[in-house]
């Protein structure tokens, strides 16, 4: 039997849980110190539920952040230096170029791995691969209805509950995107670490009352090719904010674990 523990236990947590694969069983949560008495009383008495890394009492085969952008910062330093794996969903905190470099050290020092989750996108491989050749161009156009931005810095952009169109509230690189929307803009900062860079990756944000679905549309030019990619999600219900696939991109990080041949 094989053990993860989640960092964060919010709606995706919640979902990745339920989705479990076989063989492989939830050891631990980390949560913020006022909350653990309530995740307490919603999980097995055999979880261990703390509000800090150094509290843990088993070794986990994975540990899984999905605590946002605050929660990386806060516990990635500590499963590092712990040699455990780490995989990360809140790629957009990496925008911050001094933690980048602090974990990659760190995750040298202690010979441990980062693995960067695509979350609500595909293609991430393709891209990783074109890269080798070389890459012109890489832009990403990210298109979810108002709800979606809402508690985001969109609505001091537009007033997402009077659009009666498409409205383009943002346009930058990567990097901008994901520092502003920290909530909203993981993908943003996975292309860019993924491709060009994310200072080269142009980044569009709409928000767009006609659509039911968040979309994600990648472009990619390179002596390689042309490649495009577009996925139409759906959020999960808890949190309009999140994608389903990006739950499901964790679930299938956990299954490589028992997994000999790795696709």
């Amino acid at each position: 039997m094989k053990t993860v523990v989640f960092i964060g236990y919010g709606a995706m947590a919640q979902t990745v849980h339920r989705l479990l694969p076989q063989g492989v069983r939830l050891g631990g949560v980390v949560v913020p110190s006022a909350a653990v008495a309530e995740i307490k009383n919603k999980l097995d008495t055999s979880v261990e539920v703390v509000s800090a890394i150094a509290e843990l009492q088993l070794e986990p085969d994975l540990v899984v952040e999905m605590a946002g952008q605050a929660g990386l910062k806060e516990h990635a330093g500590a499963v590092l230096e712990r040699c455990w794996r780490l995989a990360v969903i809140s790629v957009g905190a990496l925008a911050d170029a001094d933690l980048l470099d602090s974990l990659q050290r760190v995750a040298e020092q202690h010979q441990a791995q980062i693995q960067l989750l695509p979350g609500a996108v595909a293609g991430m491989d393709g891209l990783r691969a074109a890269r080798a050749l070389g890459l012109e161009q890489v832009t990403y156009q990210g298109r979810k209805p108002p709800t979606g931005w809402k508690g985001s810095y969109a609505e001091q952009q537009v007033d997402l509950d009077t659009l009666t169109e498409a409205t383009v509230f943002f346009t930058g690189t990567a990097r901008e995107a994901a520092q502003l929307f920290p909530a909203n803009a993981n993908v943003a900062a996975t292309i860019g670490l993924a491709g060009i860079g994310m200072d080269a990756t142009q980044v569009q944000l709409i928000a767009d009352p006609a659509v039911q679905r968040n979309t994600h549309t990648i472009y990619a030019k390179g002596d390689f090719g042309e490649m495009t990619v577009q996925m139409k999600g759906i959020a999960l219900a808890d949190n309009p904010k999140t994608s389903t696939l990006a739950a499901l991109s964790i679930v299938r990080a956990i299954e490589q674990i028992n997994q000999v041949w790795v696709i």
